[in-house]
């Protein structure tokens, strides 16, 4: 699944096609993705893109008259392409600009979602009870702690909480952990103020990182260009249960959280109290 640096590398990508082009078209080849593609989406022809941000998991494709919200679910991509290009079988939307390209929604599983809203974006119900950005001043270890206090479920599904704090993906959980020290299983409330700033920093330098690197690519996820992520090859303990630790030499371990996969090194990140 594309993660939060899958998504800003994607949202680096398209903006100098698309931002200060006027829509000239939306072509819509099947509208049943997550949600159904609204019709209301062809509201987009005739404006013109004047930014594109990112929200967590999602791109806000703004205009002057709304916004149109586009998440890639578990398998979507985007790419920027001639006008006219033949579409292939899981390629879903089309939104063709003034300067000859097209922005391509490709999504194999059908998990991602367009959607349009005239009312300012954050206030739409998917983003309205969303968690700070980790790359911003609003995410900090004193915000980790004060939200953790009362809160008895492992360190690890507590950060992936997008109440918390937003796009702190299963991979990057894994191996912001490891930097941090800190069992996966440990409960959010039995751990300091001190250990939760060094856990907020690393979260913070771990996604920069990978944003730097073009992402992650494991399955699916490939950059707007085509292009491969290329953090793959720093992770430290994600995919390598059973391999050596890269700090202590020791075998990394591997569990189930959540339905998901959780390496850990177990003599780098004891469980232990606060």
């Amino acid at each position: 699944m594309p993660e939060l640096p899958e998504v800003e590398v994607s949202r680096q990508g398209i903006s100098p096609f698309m931002v200060g082009e006027t829509v000239m078209r939306v072509v819509v080849r099947n509208a049943s993705l997550r949600w159904p593609v609204p019709s209301e989406i062809q509201d987009m022809v005739g404006l013109t893109i004047t930014g594109i941000r990112r929200r967590a998991k999602y791109l806000l494709l703004e205009t002057d008259w709304g916004t149109a919200i586009l998440h890639l679910g578990m398998s979507g991509n985007l790419k920027v392409l001639p006008h006219g290009t033949v579409a292939g079988k899981h390629d879903h939307v089309d939104i063709e600009l003034s300067n000859g390209k097209l922005l391509r929604l490709n999504d194999p599983r059908r998990f991602g979602c367009l959607l349009w809203t005239r009312e300012p974006a954050e206030q739409h119900k998917l983003l309205a009870k969303l968690g700070p950005e980790p790359l911003t001043d609003a995410f900090s270890g004193d915000s980790l702690y004060e939200r953790s206090r009362k809160r008895k479920i492992a360190v690890k599904q507590f950060i992936m909480d997008n109440h918390v704090v937003v796009g702190v993906g299963n991979i990057y959980a894994n191996e912001a952990l490891f930097s941090a020290g800190i069992h996966p299983q440990q409960p959010a409330n039995d751990i300091d103020n001190a250990r939760y700033a060094a856990l907020a920093s690393e979260i913070k330098t771990v996604l920069a990182r990978a944003i730097t690197q073009g992402g992650t690519t494991l399955k699916d996820f490939t950059g707007s260009d085509g292009k491969p992520g290329y953090f793959v090859q720093e992770l430290q303990v994600y995919g390598k249960a059973g391999l050596p630790c890269s700090a202590c030499g020791g075998l990394l371990q591997e569990v189930r959280m959540g339905g998901r996969s959780t390496v850990f090194c177990p003599l780098c990140q004891p469980k232990r109290s606060a």
